[in-house]
């Protein structure tokens, strides 16, 4: 089954991670793949060590696409691009149980994957593995796509008052 958790709220990748951990925990395999996020992510610390997960390797430095220069932002697309494919291969969909893609719509939010590649994705998906996305915004066609949408709305965010990101908390 498809699973997405979009919107502007806070608690997308919280909400993949719970199901990783349930899922870890009733002895299913999960492989968690984080697009647009360092390797230092709190949570990956901890996960490394919990049976039954496999985290795909992310960069050690990330930068705000919108903090890159040209050449930056065309090796990252390309980058992007290929751990896209990486992540998405047939082989990892019956290897693993849980297929989680954090932030894979953030992706085409920035311009670094085309959402006609992520839907033809979604269209030809046929996997044992539970599939779930998070991001931003999701296109209707996605969403109708899904077993499960949830969408994560934010009321009130620090951010909003210009309190920086808590180790722990937000990252």
């Amino acid at each position: 089954m498809i699973h997405v958790y979009y919107g502007d709220g806070k608690g997308k990748t919280t909400a993949a991670l719970g199901m990783a951990v349930r899922a870890a925990g009733s002895g299913m395999r999960v492989l968690l793949v984080q697009f647009l996020k360092p390797e230092q992510s709190s949570e990956r610390s901890l996960l490394r060590t919990m049976e039954n997960i496999t985290l795909f390797p992310c960069p050690q430095k990330v930068r705000f696409t919108f903090e890159m220069r040209p050449q930056e932002l065309a090796a990252a697309k390309a980058y992007y691009r290929d751990f896209f494919e990486r992540a998405v291969r047939p082989e990892q969909q019956t290897r693993y149980d849980m297929l989680i893609l954090d932030e894979v719509f953030s992706l085409c939010d920035c311009g670094i994957l085309e959402e006609e590649t992520l839907f033809s994705f979604l269209c030809g998906y046929h996997g044992q593995a539970e599939l779930v996305l998070t991001g931003h915004t999701v296109p209707a066609r996605c969403i109708a796509m899904c077993d499960y949408a949830s969408h994560i709305k934010k009321v009130r965010h620090p951010f909003d008052h210009g309190a920086a990101a808590r180790r722990g908390i937000e990252f």
